[in-house]
């Protein structure tokens, strides 16, 4: 989820122009936690179920961040499992948003697998959720317009934005 800088754009992409708008980077969470025996599958490897709750949780923390409000989830709009976790495996989870609507956030999950004892890390999921944000009443509110900081982000706001459209 790291890129080449590039030159923001002077205007924000989606969300309410009411409010400030903010940066990718502002919603960007880092969140690590050991693989333990308890979240092992039928075959010894994490549990697919297990994932998705730190899945959730970790882009929680992204959407409440750029929304300044609680968020629920609407949607898991895809997952990819491309390899196993083991336990013992430290797994790193980063998510950003990547796309705002007037309440809704797309938030990227990228997921990798650490063998701590060896150093080897590998890509093992990728996740892309909506959340909306809601207020104490739990109805949805308006988010701020997000600033694209680099190339890539440019990238998949086009990417998110034309899969929308196709909706």
């Amino acid at each position: 989820m790291n890129a080449k800088p590039r030159q923001p754009r002077d205007e924000p992409r989606g969300g309410d122009p009411s409010l400030a708008p903010k940066p990718v980077s502002a919603s960007r969470v880092t969140m690590s936690l050991l693989a333990t025996p308890e979240s092992r599958n039928l075959f010894g490897n994490v549990h697919g179920g297990w994932i998705l709750r730190q899945v959730d949780e970790a882009a929680y923390v992204s959407a409440a961040r750029h929304a300044g409000n609680h968020a629920v989830t609407a949607s898991i709009e895809r997952v990819d499992f491309r390899s196993p976790i083991k336990v013992g495996d430290l797994v790193k989870l980063s998510c950003e948003i990547q796309w705002v609507g007037r309440t809704s956030m797309q938030v990227g999950v990228h997921i990798e697998a650490e063998d701590i004892l060896t150093g080897v890390v590998r890509h093992t999921n990728t996740c892309v959720l909506t959340y909306v944000a809601i207020d104490k009443d739990l109805k949805p509110v308006p988010v701020p317009g997000l600033i694209l900081e680099t190339e890539e982000e440019e990238l998949i706001w086009t990417k998110a934005q034309t899969r929308r459209a196709k909706k």
